[in-house]
Parts: C-alpha cells; structure tokens; sequence
C-alpha cells in the first residue's frame, strides 16, 4: 500500500526531451509518474525503469494528445493504473507537455498545419485536462507548458506562438475556475532548450545557438535540466501560493 502523502504526477509526452527530465527529476524528489508516449513504447519503458531504480513507482501510458477521441480510454487506464500500482482513485499533478516545434512563414501555413497544431497545443490540452479534472486531488496541481515565443516574436513562429499564447490564457482562467478545489494551475514558458524539438535545431545549429547564447542574459542555451527543475520545484510545496502565473524559465532571452 502507499503511503497517504505519495504524491503521483502525470506528465504528457514525457518519453523524451523536456518530459522526460521532467519525471526523472520528480521521481528524485520522491514523486511518483505516470509515463505517457505518442509511440515509442520502449522509450517510455526506459524511463519508467530508470524512474524504479530511484526507488519511486511509475508506469506508461499510450497518448495522442492530438486525438481528443482516444481521451476516455485514456482515462480508463489511468484509473486502472492508480487502482493497481498506487491503490488509490486519484493523483497530484497533471503536467500537460506534450507537443512539437512548428517553423514555417505566416504566408505558408497549411489550414491542415494549424489543425495539426492546435489540436495538440490547444484543444487536446484543452479537453485532457477537462476529462482528468475528476481523478485530480483537491489541493493538486495543473502545470501547462508555453514558450518564450509567446513573449518576443522571432520569424516563421506565428501559429505556434498563437497555441501558446491560448494556453497561457487558458492558464488563468483554469486558475480561476478551479480555485474553489484549491488546485494550482500556473504555466511555464521555456526559452530556446538544446533538445531534439523542433529537428534539434537549436542544439545543431551552432550559428543559431550562438546567437541565441548572445542574446541570453546568462549567456548560454538552456538545456532539459533547467526546465524539469523548475516544473518540479513548482510543484513543490513551497510554491503552494504561486497560482495563475507564467515563469518565463529562459536565462533571460531577449531581455
């Protein structure tokens, strides 16, 4: 049996890149995950093995962000999950992170490509947390991802700083709206990350990443383990009356 404090954290796309640094440094605070991945099985299998050998529980869990049909047996297996590893009908944290990078000029953007977009950037954000919201714990905890592009403008980004740009409005109104069950829900807005999103153009393109490291107040790139340790320190409760907010985790891009 669980203990009653364990605290259990469902973090989307969290496979690789940012996700999975993210549940890698939650388990090290003594959290336990729920894994999910669009198709690599077996990465997400890595990190939930990596995940035990830190002495926490974990699990994955198949999701399309994307496919808002899929969402209800989704949901089902969430259930099952917490039933059978945690012994328990709901977890902590829901950290909606799942996505893709997108770059491409105003002018040559697909309406098919903006479907493909906002689907996973907005509407499945939009509607997982709404279908997970019950097998949240009252006092929980909502962390949405954003980015720096919703803050400053840098060519051919215009539909994937829009997604943002929602789901940061989206991040307060939730805030609002469920404050009557105590939940937290905040955003985090990475800047420029050396990660494989987006074809890891930021962490290939030496050119653009000096430039970038020019244009950052620190002097640098970021890299996953800037981000994973602020998702999870706001998580913590130390954070507990930061609430409706953008952190803007970035070195200081564009200042």
């Amino acid at each position: 049996m669980p203990q009653d404090n364990q605290k259990i954290a469902l973090v989307t796309g969290s496979s690789r890149g940012l996700g999975k640094n993210t549940t890698l440094t939650l388990a090290r605070k003594g959290v336990d995950v729920i894994v999910t991945y669009h198709s690599n099985e077996a990465k997400a299998n890595a990190v939930v093995s990596d995940i035990k050998e830190m002495g926490r529980e974990a699990v994955a869990l198949q999701l399309d962000s994307s496919n808002t049909q899929m969402f209800e047996d989704f949901v089902g297996q969430v259930k099952q999950s917490l039933q059978h590893t945690w012994q328990t009908d709901r977890f902590d944290f829901l950290v909606n992170n799942a996505g893709f990078g997108f770059n491409q000029p105003f002018t040559e953007i697909t309406e098919d490509g903006f479907d493909r977009l906002f689907n996973i950037h907005v509407k499945g954000v939009f509607f997982l947390t709404q279908k997970l919201l019950p097998l949240i714990k009252d006092g929980g905890h909502i962390v949405n991802l954003s980015s720096g592009l919703a803050r400053f403008s840098l060519p051919g980004y215009s539909a994937y700083a829009s997604a943002k740009g929602a789901i940061e409005v989206l991040t307060r109104y939730l805030a609002k709206e469920l404050g009557n069950r105590q939940i937290r829900v905040n955003v985090v807005a990475p800047g420029a990350i050396e990660t494989d999103f987006g074809g890891g153009v930021v962490r290939d393109n030496k050119e653009l990443n000096n430039f970038i490291a020019s244009q950052t107040a620190l002097g640098r790139v970021g890299v996953p383990d800037d981000i994973g340790g602020a998702i999870a320190s706001l998580l913590s409760e130390d954070n507990r009356w930061i609430n409706g907010q953008r952190i803007e985790v970035s070195g200081g891009m564009f200042l």
